[in-house]
């Protein structure tokens, strides 16, 4: 017998991917603590290095070089990620409140958000206004911006301190270098810019603003934003197509109903960087360093990740607590535009070219970090083994989803051995989605689908499997009925047990609910990882069949290809071109491919069901799969458009790289010689396992139009991908 992995039993969750939490991530990748779970909470899947933001807007690095993928990281360190926003915490159930209404648990909690540089308060600044932090949608909106900025744009930056004069010199050096002719101004409401640096600094980068034409003011604040200008409190107005504020840092306005100690907002942390909880730590811009106060920067972030990675351990494994004593000063590398930047510590100065190159270094060294992770490889193979292991076990990590499944061939050889049905109310057994039994006068549609997690957020993974379950009865044109659940736990802890197994059964009822079925019980056990699965029924009062096409109806998906791709490029760690995937980086490729999979078939089976001839789901065998079983044995065949094909955003781009879910080689086998087509990545996503793909349904020609018109007014994404042909018997894509 092999033994068991050992169990959780402790639960570390990260609030927010800063740089502190990042780093710990790293860290822990490379030496996890045995037993302990860590799970990391942020809005998006990606976060940005505050370091490259100014020569990022100065046109220097693309929007990749500056974001730390989150999903890429949290795959490395094993931990789980939930991308939701935190809005508070219940400490006395020790518990995380996300925007969602979930609630997560925690043993220990560490904080690390950011930082706002927004103006709530000033009229029309959230309708026409952007702020540096979070920097993420500002590098996002900045971008845009330029690409659409008038030949004479005018820019105003609220605030003037190290921050706003950086970004104003960054700005006006991208928009030149763009054959622009910028007019930057920079609003400051104290009696000088550039306050809390060197006098021999504060020159240098006066004398830039000069060089790039920025105007200063001083002594005022902005009272009013609108869409083209800025109103001073000393009634002037500023002509402005880009109003950005820099001003000042301003906590996260949830923080102040936890019932921590805050120094103006920010939370109170000794040297062991605890809060006046022990449970809960914080770092980074979140903290107050109340032994050492320092202002707010990247480097004493980077600097506490060590302590805090220790002392997070501590926490929950028992031994001394380490101490962070931040220097009393730090460098600080200026950018000015161009790349040249100026140096400042204990009030000397220096600049020019190899500086900006010195401060280039020191950025990517942090960002290679986050660039490559030693990949997971299969179980070790034994120099004396059985012929065939290395080939079984591969260069990559076996799929999960319908990525996992057994070929369509081992299949149909394994269900070839079935007596048929003898009992005269099963009406159908295999070889349509569902199986059809007669139950009372009524049709009952039953099918079961079972799912090896690919996540280890467990409700957001009961939530996938529900749907993907729930596809079978959709594509019967079924309303769903009942659900029981099979579940398989990984070894945890009594506390851990009880959590996960709620979390996935509260993921589940949400979607069987909204669906019309009932959660009416099921089996669960313990094992070495978490797998979902669910039996669920049906009533069919006209069920509908995979056969029933007709030559020269249309063919309609009604979801884009590519979740194989996706989900086994994120557990093989992969990092994509973005050249390749339309600039995107993987875990926001993972994010979109998530939510289109969260995303139920039952509106779109209600408008299909009465109208078209054949319906099934896209699932484990591909699109070419789920079509041939749709046509074979008929005299029909298909014809694609390889143009019209709905592909989510980035899997073209993996499948050009050649990466490929597990069963993607057995789904291609099962149809040699059956699909004709130029090869090509678009050609590969045909043998793609989806996992809760789309509807796959035929439309006679005359019903296309208003079908078409009805899904899209429900918000369907569907599409005619082609048609079906007389006499081929083959898949033929053009």
């Amino acid at each position: 017998m092999h033994a068991s992995p050992l169990p959780l039993t402790r639960d570390i969750v990260l609030i927010g991917g800063g740089h502190a939490h990042a780093l710990v991530l790293r860290k822990w990748g490379m030496a996890p603590l045995a037993g302990a779970r860590i799970t990391v909470i942020n809005p998006g899947p990606v976060a940005p290095y505050t370091g490259m933001l100014p020569g990022a807007i100065a046109g220097h690095y693309s929007r990749d070089e500056l974001m730390i993928d989150l999903v890429r990281l949290a795959r490395f360190a094993g931990a789980r990620v939930v991308l939701d926003r935190a809005c508070g915490i219940d400490r006395a159930a020790q518990q995380v409140l996300l925007s969602s209404g979930r609630r997560l648990r925690y043993d220990v909690a560490s904080i690390d958000i950011g930082i706002a540089s927004g103006l709530p308060d000033v009229p029309g600044y959230a309708e026409h206004g952007v702020a540096a932090k979070p920097l993420g949608a500002y590098a996002d909106r900045w971008e845009a911006f330029v690409a659409h900025a008038p030949d004479a744009p005018r820019l105003t930056i609220i605030g003037a301190g190290v921050g706003g004069v950086e970004l104003a010199l960054a700005s006006a050096h991208r928009l030149r270098a763009a054959g622009k002719a910028p007019q930057v101004t920079l609003v400051e409401r104290g009696n000088a810019a550039l306050q809390g640096i060197g006098f021999n600094t504060r020159i240098t980068l006066r004398d830039a603003m000069l060089k790039h034409d920025v105007t200063l003011l001083t002594d005022v604040t902005a009272t009013e934003v609108l869409a083209d200008e800025v109103v001073l409190s000393n009634g002037q107005r500023i002509g402005s197509d880009f109003t950005l504020s820099v001003a000042g840092s301003q906590p996260q306005g949830w923080l102040q109903d936890t019932g921590l100690a805050l120094t103006d907002g920010f939370i109170d942390v000794g040297p062991t960087l605890q809060s006046s909880d022990p449970l809960i730590f914080a770092a980074g811009d979140t903290a107050f360093l109340t032994h050492a106060p320092r202002p707010k920067a990247g480097v004493f972030a980077v600097r506490e990740a060590p302590v805090l990675l220790h002392n997070l351990r501590a926490a929950v494994a028992g031994g001394e607590m380490w101490q962070y004593r931040p220097q009393s000063d730090y460098l600080k590398l200026i950018s000015m535009g161009g790349k040249t930047a100026v140096a400042d510590k204990f009030g000397l100065r220096t600049g020019g070219p190899w500086l900006w190159s010195l401060k280039d270094r020191i950025d990517q060294k942090f960002m290679a970090k986050f660039a490559d992770y030693p990949k997971p490889r299969g179980v070790g193979i034994p120099r004396q083994a059985a012929k065939g292991l290395a080939q079984a076990v591969g260069d990559h990590p076996l799929c999960a989803g319908c990525g996992a499944k057994v070929g369509s061939t081992a299949l149909e050889q394994a269900l070839a051995t079935l007596p048929a049905p003898t009992r005269a109310d099963v009406v159908a057994g295999r070889g349509d989605d569902a199986a059809l039994l007669q139950v009372g006068g009524q049709l009952q549609a039953i099918s079961v689908d079972h799912l090896r997690a690919f996540t280890a957020d467990a409700y957001l993974m009961a939530r996938l499997a529900a749907i993907h379950a729930l596809g079978d009865i959709w594509a019967m044109g079924a309303e769903p009925q009942a659900a029981l659940a099979q579940v398989t736990l990984p070894h945890l802890s009594d506390a851990l047990q009880a959590d996960m197994l709620a979390e996935v059964m509260r993921g589940a009822a949400e979607v069987f609910t909204a669906a019309g079925a009932d959660v009416v019980g099921g089996h669960s056990s313990m094992g070495d990882e978490l797998s979902i699965g669910f039996t669920v029924t049906g009533l069919a009062p006209a069920p509908k069949r995979k056969a029933g096409a007709q030559a020269g109806d249309a063919i309609v998906l009604t979801k884009p290809l590519g979740t194989g791709v996706i989900l086994a490029a994120e557990m093989a760690l992969e990092r994509p071109s973005v050249r390749d995937t339309g600039g995107l980086m993987l875990g926001e490729i993972w994010q979109a491919c998530l939510a289109s999979m969260d995303r139920p078939l039952g509106a779109a089976a209600a408008l299909l069901r009465d109208q078209a001839t054949a319906m099934t789901d896209v699932s484990g065998f591909g699109l070419a799969g789920h079509l041939w079983e749709m046509v074979q044995g008929t005299g029909l065949g298909a014809d694609l458009s390889f143009a019209a094909l709905p592909i989510l955003p980035g899997a073209e781009g993996l499948a050009t790289r050649g990466i490929a879910s597990s069963i993607a080689p057995a789904n291609r086998a099962a149809l040699e010689g059956l699909v004709e087509g130029p090869s090509g990545a678009r050609k590969d996503l045909l043998f793609d396992p989806q996992t809760c793909g789309g509807l796959l349904a035929t439309v006679p020609m005359a019903k296309l139009e208003q079908v078409m018109q009805a899904l899209q007014a429900a918000g369907e994404t569907a599409v005619v991908i082609g048609h079906v042909t007389p006499g081929t018997a083959k898949i033929v894509v053009r």
